[in-house]
């Protein structure tokens, strides 16, 4: 693409969501209570881990680090996607879209991380029982959580250098809905087949291969509860670990679809990427809650002082 003028724009204007005319105010309402049910669902898995002694362990301290990340990773879009609903909503300045660029993609890479680091440590706690407590120490737990916000954050800035280097001329219309990379390079004024390539490369890399070890770590878990002879037993173990594989599903699936088809983007990516961005963040403290006895009696205790 050919600019005569290659000044950076002052700002952005965002599509939104095709084709949502007559549907502003029900998406407003729509959006509205998802994130609010999103904040305070994981403000309460928060308060609930901090308050209740019997689930300062590793496994709730990375719930507790996961709530984080989902409330951060939602308010970086949903709330500029329901002023997008307005014509005013739909400008972004280019300081904020490149904020939110970095916010967005260095919170993605740290789920990314963190979810691996969930299953290996269940891995851990089922496979290697009597060595847990030593080899996931609080030292550790939270030298590896530390290590999620950084490794997520320097992949972030990286990509968004790249991104926001390439010159850019007076055409500032990105049809997407949000700052995402894949449409801000398609204003570039040169050609931006490698910078493309090198974001499609590195975030395939990066969740596949997150993916991948957890595959790995739950081939190890399976087969290891397998050999578990009591079948209550078999059950905790497994009750553990669904709750986990369920969110990494719901996460994975719609990244995948999004990034791995860079070439045929449609409208369909738009209700794709507000799925991770949204529904996933809601669903994780449901999910967790309701599938972990743990945190059903701590929810109980925490609101009527009883944990039967």
């Amino acid at each position: 693409m050919e600019c005569l003028n290659q000044t950076a724009p002052n700002e952005f204007i965002l599509s939104g969501f095709p084709c949502t005319e007559d549907l502003k105010v029900p998406l407003i309402l729509f959006f509205s209570t998802m994130f609010a049910l999103t904040i305070s669902g994981n403000s309460m898995i928060i308060l609930v881990v901090i308050f209740d002694l019997q689930l300062h362990k590793p496994m709730y301290w990375f719930l507790c680090h996961l709530s984080i990340l989902d409330m951060v990773f939602s308010a970086v879009v949903v709330p500029k996607v329901i002023a997008g609903f307005s014509s005013r909503g739909k400008i972004i300045s280019f300081p904020g879209c490149v904020t939110e660029v970095f916010f967005f993609n260095s919170v993605g890479c740290a789920e990314c991380f963190l979810y691996t680091l969930m299953g290996y440590d269940r891995f851990l706690a089922i496979c290697k029982p009597l060595h847990y407590g030593n080899l996931m120490s609080w030292k550790t737990c939270l030298t590896l959580s530390l290590g999620t916000i950084i490794g997520g954050s320097l992949n972030s800035a990286f990509q968004t250098s790249i991104t926001f280097h390439a010159p850019y001329g007076e055409d500032n219309y990105i049809d997407y809905v949000f700052c995402d990379i894949p449409s801000i390079l398609k204003l570039a004024c040169v050609d931006i087949k490698l910078n493309a390539l090198m974001f499609i490369v590195d975030i395939n890399f990066i969740t596949m291969t997150c993916f991948l070890l957890i595959l790995a770590s739950y081939a190890y878990i399976i087969t290891a509860i397998l050999k578990i002879t009591s079948s209550e037993g078999q059950r905790r173990a497994f009750s553990t670990c669904t709750a986990h594989l369920t969110v990494v599903c719901i996460y994975f699936l719609p990244v995948f679809y999004h990034y791995m088809r860079p070439s045929s983007q449609d409208s369909m990516d738009s209700v794709v990427s507000m799925f991770y961005t949204t529904i996933t963040p809601l669903l994780n403290p449901l999910i967790y809650t309701l599938r972990n006895k743990e945190m059903k009696r701590a929810l109980l205790k925490f609101w009527v002082g009883n944990p039967e």
